[in-house]
């Protein structure tokens, strides 16, 4: 598996919010245990896909400090996980894209060997993560060909990536660790899990 991954996917950290909980602060360079958050997630994902990408809409030159390409929305106004998800797409190279969000630092270290193994036993071209039965629809892998149905789902004013996986017909792959798709939404929550 580690040789197929090795050209066969591209990650995508998320990391182009508003901060809307966090007072608006980019959460993705929010400190946790005294590193910036994105900075923990690169370290659990960049080892396992072929390379890495990073969404994101402001503070580009802090992200491009982590030495990775940084994409930018092409809608306006914050339009949520999925506009990543298409420039994400649109820039990939590799047969599939895993995405995850920048505020989760313990995410599996078996995340895309996991959903990858998934798609290939069902034949699907998509597989999200499930904790207890809830989708965790920013933990999603999908083919690249799928940048065309996505710019349609976009284009009707939907936004939710929950649905956008539903109506893909993505499979769902249960992880039996729910700490480790902890993300931290609220100062409350960072502090907490800083701990």
């Amino acid at each position: 598996m580690a040789d197929k991954l090795a050209n066969a996917v591209t990650g995508l950290i998320l990391a182009g919010g508003a901060g809307s909980r966090m007072g608006g602060a980019d959460k993705g360079l929010l400190p946790y245990q005294n590193r910036p958050l994105v900075a923990h997630v690169i370290d659990r994902l960049a080892p396992q896909v072929a390379n890495l990408l990073i969404s994101a809409n402001r503070n580009l030159d802090a992200y491009a400090a982590f030495g990775y390409p940084v994409l930018t929305d092409s809608l306006d106004d914050y339009q949520g996980p999925l506009a990543g998800l298409a420039v994400g797409l649109s820039a990939c190279t590799t047969p599939w894209l895993v995405t995850c969000s920048c505020d989760c630092p313990a995410l599996p270290g078996d995340l895309v060997a996991r959903l990858l193994a998934t798609t290939e036993i069902q034949g699907a071209s998509s597989a999200v993560a499930t904790v207890a039965g809830r989708m965790q629809p920013t933990f999603l892998l999908c083919r690249r060909e799928m940048l065309p149905a996505l710019e349609a789902y976009l284009a009707a004013g939907d936004r939710k990536m929950g649905g956008w996986c539903r109506e893909q017909g993505a499979m769902e792959v249960n992880f039996s660790d729910a700490s480790a798709f902890d993300n931290l939404n609220t100062p409350n929550e960072l502090l907490g899990l800083a701990r």
